[in-house]
């Protein structure tokens, strides 16, 4: 039934770059799927064919023939299709057949029937990317989509990834070759594979192709990012030419020459202003603290704003600009502080970065252009020091999770060099609370919860100052697990060396879990410390990724209503883990006739090795039983 469809394979694995060859109709028929490849997944591979042809440096020919067999509504996407464009690089074609589950065509689209726009975003306010976008309206369950398309690049730093297989889709089959000239080179990296391709030289042409079939359904596991399990293979060239500015790629060290080159003309300030800058940090004993001074200046009078036009997705805006104008991305702030730093004469280093919570960092080993966010390094004796310069709100010499614990591209005199960004502790993000609940004798209540916050915390509640009352409210009953009050509250208060704080007020009509005759039962906190928990899994594979390291300290007053004293106190609590701990302590004053708690929690380590997983899982299952215990009252006799 596959005589074609192996064919092919053969052809490609001996190093004959094929394209769009005519499959098999058996191809487009649900009902010939192998039983092996329906279990645990959403949609099926049947057929993709990917072939790069790369000509001469920065330039790209990619040709794509794929079939895929959509299961289910969870791959509704796979009906869908968008296409980036811009002045470099061109879609030259492009066609999608839907094909019902017996193999009979339902409809076409070309090229033509693309919806076509500006690919400008909540965060670039000029653009010239552009994008044209397909979609169809799936009627029903199992369809087959093919697409067939070829699309020009003419001036890249990437010739791309090729990914073997996506979670919750098993492939028939999948090849890739690239047809590479001599004068541009390829390296390429395997990641979570293990594959190796069949070489050849055709027409003078090196050729790369590497091939898959029948694999299996890849399920996803919890708290794992993509690219910890993906298998992919990534592409880069020996020598590019992006905007017609030929570079090597084949070191970090040449690579950031190149981009050292490409800023050495923008990264001064006019004298005058330069002069302007002495003069306002004179006054400043050391360096770090000039520094400071500027890094605010920046905070105070520049926004980031994001403008791709031509090289400017990589090339910064001239530091004049950004002084002028008041505004830059990424690069142009980062390298808006570089210059100012060069004006006081504070040697800095610009940085690329690839920036994202639990994003994948740089490799030593395989130089590439992964990066999408720059920042500043300031290498003070024994002090180093980083910047993210597009933040109004961070604290000078904190990175936070955007950017921290991974490798970043500094760009010296001499070239680039990989280094690795600093990584927080638990203390470094802490949500610290205070809360006082009074009880009334009818089981309603009155709460007031005081948040001190650092870090990623801080940074989490001001964005939540800029919400609505109402957009608050549920903000706090979904992220710590309250009751839903009758009347809620929320002060704002300050913000400063780094701590946010803010007060919430709260009345509950029933605050109680249950009242029988003279008992009363509660659950004595205003919120869960800790709301998350894992499912078991007998066979973890991959670590398990929390955000940040973080700590959460609360301590609990509670005042009993006039007439009623404690019964039953929950027991004390203390729980350990591998990578953290939970205390939770009861203590009862009657002369006060009040319950205090203080209850801390503590992930030392955001990630937990695979081997780990069980005792974690088992760790969050009891740290959730420990915090519903119930606190007895009851009417005194």
């Amino acid at each position: 039934m596959f005589k074609k469809l192996f064919l092919l394979g053969m052809l490609l694995t001996g190093g004959m770059p094929v394209f769009a060859q005519k499959v098999s109709p058996e191809l487009y028929k649900a009902s010939t799927i192998p039983d092996s490849l329906k279990t645990d997944v959403d949609a099926v591979v049947r057929y993709r064919v990917d072939e790069r042809i790369i000509s001469a440096p920065g330039r790209m020919v990619n040709k794509v023939h794929s079939i895929v067999t959509l299961l289910n509504e969870k791959e509704e996407d796979g009906a869908r299709m968008v296409i980036g464009y811009n002045k470099k690089s061109y879609i030259n074609s492009f066609q999608m057949n839907v094909y019902n589950a017996d193999g009979a065509i339902i409809k076409k689209y070309k090229k033509s029937d693309m919806y076509d726009r500006s690919a400008i975003d909540n965060i670039s306010i000029i653009t010239d990317e552009r994008l044209k976008a397909i979609s169809h309206t799936v009627a029903a369950y199992p369809v087959t989509v093919e697409m067939i398309f070829e699309t020009e690049d003419d001036g890249g730093l990437s010739y791309g990834s090729w990914y073997l297989q996506s979670s919750e889709r098993s492939v028939q089959y999948s090849s890739c070759s690239l047809v590479i000239s001599p004068t541009a080179g390829l390296r390429y990296y395997n990641r979570n594979t293990g594959i190796k391709p069949q070489k050849s030289v055709i027409n003078g042409n090196d050729v790369y192709s590497w091939s898959v079939s029948n694999l299996k359904g890849i399920k996803d596991e919890k708290g794992v990012p993509g690219w910890r399990v993906a298998p992919r293979i990534d592409f880069s060239p020996v020598n590019f030419q992006y905007d017609d500015r030929p570079g090597k790629l084949d070191t970090w060290e040449n690579f950031g020459k190149w981009i050292q080159t490409l800023n050495s003309d923008v990264n001064t300030l006019p004298p005058a202003r330069a002069e302007e800058f002495r003069k306002m940090t004179a006054n400043f004993k050391t360096d770090k603290e000039k520094a400071r001074f500027l890094y605010e200046y920046l905070q105070k009078n520049m926004r980031y704003v994001s403008i791709q036009l031509g090289i400017g997705g990589l090339k910064p805006f001239a530091a004049s600009f950004v002084d002028e104008k008041k505004y830059g991305d990424c690069k142009a702030l980062s390298n808006y502080m570089y210059a100012m730093l060069k004006a006081v004469n504070i040697p800095a280093n610009y940085a690329l970065i690839r920036a994202g919570k639990n994003e994948e960092s740089a490799d030593f080993t395989f130089s590439q252009n992964r990066f999408n966010h720059a920042i500043l390094c300031i290498p003070f004796k024994n002090d180093t020091t980083w910047l993210e310069c597009t933040s109004d709100t961070q604290p000078f010499g904190v990175l936070g999770a955007f950017t921290e614990n991974r490798n970043a591209l500094l760009i010296t005199e001499t070239g680039g060099k990989l280094v690795s960004t600093p990584k927080t502790k638990a203390i470094s993000n802490a949500l610290n609370s205070n809360v006082n609940i009074k009880l009334n004798e009818d089981g309603s209540a009155v709460t007031t919860v005081k948040l001190n916050n650092t870090g990623e915390f801080r940074s989490l509640m001001l964005g939540v100052a800029e919400m609505s009352v109402d957009e608050q409210k549920e903000f706090f009953i979904r992220y710590l697990k309250m009751k839903q009050p009758a009347v809620f509250n929320i002060k704002q208060a300050d913000d400063k060396d780094g701590i946010k704080e803010l007060e919430l007020e709260m009345a509950y009509d029933k605050f109680s879990d249950v009242i029988a005759g003279p008992r009363q039962f509660y659950k004595p906190a205003a919120f869960d410390l800790w709301a998350y928990t894992c499912p078991v899994e007998e066979k973890r594979k991959a670590d398990y990724y929390f955000d940040y390291p973080l700590q959460r300290n609360c301590v609990t007053t509670i005042s009993l209503p006039e007439g009623f004293e404690v019964e039953n106190m929950p027991a004390n609590q203390a729980l350990k883990f591998a990578y953290g701990d939970y205390t939770l302590n009861y203590a009862y004053d009657a002369a006060k006739n009040q319950v205090v708690s203080t209850a801390k929690f503590t992930l030392n380590n955001h990630v937990i090795p695979a081997a780990k997983y069980t005792e974690m899982q088992q760790y969050l299952d009891n740290v959730a039983k420990a915090q519903n215990k119930k606190l007895v009252i009851k009417r005194k006799a």
